[in-house]
């Protein structure tokens, strides 16, 4: 029985190389050998037994890990940083599989951070088409009346364009500060979209913190903290995603 062939990207992303989207671009820079020779077809199908290099180094079959983080504010969502600030990576000192955030969190907003060397799953958790949900706590100086919060449950058009209807839910008002604190809902996955959204109504963002991802939440941990998903919380984020254990 012939095992069943791949595109070359979906192959290289289930091996940890990086997303189905990074690896197509890696396979046009003329960064993939298929047994000895490059390719830089998209559509290239291999099988079991091909022998696939990225710059001159063979893929190795990696264990599929999941690791859920809350990120601290004043730390980068990616694992090396030109400028030595601290990284996601630097905070994972125990861990020696090479993981990749799914999406990002910006350097001044802490929260749930999802890092894995599963590229299929990365794949679909970032794409448009599954709608997978982030809740985030947004604190604002001033006191927000509710029909600018409708203005983000409508939809606000950014320069980018117009992004979809958000859940918005006030939570309260600290009058002696004068700032507003609420929630955000959104399933699109837009640079810096929550900090745009906020500007756009004339409330700059003052504290930005994602508490939700999908079937995932932060409950019992602290800034910094990190670990490995459990059975359960795996087995619904791949259900959400349409993916098989």
């Amino acid at each position: 029985m012939e095992l069943k062939e791949e595109r070359l990207q979906k192959v290289m992303a289930a091996a940890g190389i990086a997303s189905r989207r990074e690896c197509e671009k890696i396979i046009l820079a003329g960064r993939v050998q298929v047994n000895g020779k490059v390719v830089k077809e998209l559509g290239t199908k291999v099988g079991g037994k091909a022998f696939i290099t990225v710059d001159g180094k063979g893929l190795k079959k990696q264990t599929k890990m999941y690791v859920l983080m809350y990120k601290p504010r004043g730390v980068v969502t990616t694992m090396d940083d030109p400028q030595g600030r601290q990284t996601v990576a630097d905070l994972m000192t125990d861990i020696s599989e090479r993981l990749f955030p799914v999406g990002r969190l910006d350097y001044n907003t802490e929260g749930l951070l999802l890092l894995t060397n599963d590229g299929e799953l990365t794949q679909r958790l970032t794409h448009p088409h599954h709608e997978i949900n982030k809740t985030y706590n947004v604190t604002v100086p001033g006191i927000v009346p509710q029909e600018k919060l409708d203005i983000l449950r409508l939809g606000v058009r950014l320069e980018d364009g117009l992004t979809a209807p958000a859940v918005v839910t006030l939570l309260d008002y600290e009058t002696e500060k004068n700032l507003t604190n609420f929630t955000v809902k959104i399933h699109e996955g837009r640079n810096r979209q929550i900090r745009r959204m906020c500007d756009f109504i004339g409330y700059p963002v003052r504290q930005l913190k994602r508490t939700h991802m999908a079937n995932l939440n932060l409950e019992g941990m602290r800034r910094g903290e990190y670990r490995e998903l459990t059975a359960g919380e795996l087995k619904e984020l791949l259900k959400a995603v349409g993916m098989n254990e």
